[in-house]
């Protein structure tokens, strides 16, 4: 009689824990489904949107050739993710190329669409509110809220070695390589000092500072969660391979080449 009590409570034992195993490879598909699916829907998103959208202005050229970059590298991870948080990087990616088409879109006078979700790499950050030009060593450059002749380059936000980079258009991709933003020996940091440290960047630095440093960044926040989030674990890397998930030669949101890394620094509008 006690060898039969035993027996049946090995048996119900091991009925839950089969049970429990079978749960959880269930929910491991579901999340694995939905992850995918989330993914695909802003991915085919930003396709239709590029297969729409043309015009002539170096500026909605550029950002149309950046959405075109992340249509291509969220495509490419699409059809190498294996887990949910392979696929969601895919759908950071393609929502970055989504940024880039409401910047065409700005960039045409149109209306830009409905707002997207917030960028991981891009928290805290903040947006450009008014016009800045620096001259660091002989070459000028110029940021600004809104499209033009001499800001034709669109950012979504982020970081670049550790430093806040907010969105706006420049004058020149100095957040890129050196050698394909053509900033020649002039480091990317050294122009990012310059562009966004009031003393370099406003003229009116003394009297009028504070009135500026106020308007700026009044409406700042801390994002140093951010740079756990983003630079120092989930979102590093660009590709499949190696030993992370994206090993590209960057951290997320570097598909121009630029290294987003974690760090603080005040965020904020600019």
């Amino acid at each position: 009689m006690e060898g039969s009590l035993w027996l049946v409570l090995v048996l119900m034992l091991g009925g839950a824990l089969m049970f429990w195993r079978w749960g959880s490879r269930s929910r491991r598909a579901t999340e694995l489904a939905d992850a995918r699916a989330e993914a695909q829907r802003w991915y085919e998103r930003l396709g239709g949107q590029l297969m729409n959208l043309h015009g002539d202005d170096p500026a909605v050229r550029q950002a149309l050739a950046d959405a075109g970059e992340r249509y291509n590298a969220a495509g490419s991870q699409l059809e190498q993710a294996r887990t949910p948080h392979q696929f969601a990087l895919a759908r950071e990616t393609a929502l970055e190329g989504l940024a880039y088409i409401r910047a065409a879109r700005t960039a045409l006078g149109v209306d830009p669409g409905p707002e997207l979700p917030p960028l991981a790499a891009a928290r805290g950050a903040g947006q450009l509110t008014r016009e800045r030009e620096v001259n660091v060593q002989g070459q000028t450059f110029r940021a600004g809220p809104q499209p033009g002749a001499g800001t034709p380059y669109y950012y979504p936000g982020g970081r670049y070695q550790g430093r806040a980079v907010p969105a706006g258009w420049y004058s020149t991709p100095w957040w890129k390589t050196a050698l394909g933003a053509g900033v020649g020996v002039v480091g990317g940091i050294l122009i990012a000092d310059a562009l966004f440290s009031p003393a370099f960047a406003d003229p009116g630095y003394g009297a009028g500072y504070q009135e500026g440093f106020q308007d700026g960044f009044g409406d700042g926040q801390d994002y140093g969660d951010a740079g756990n989030d983003v630079g120092g674990g989930d979102f590093a890397g660009n590709d499949f391979s190696g030993g992370g998930d994206f090993s590209g030669g960057g951290d997320f949101g570097g598909w121009g080449g630029g290294d987003f890394g974690g760090g603080d620094f005040g965020g904020g509008d600019w």
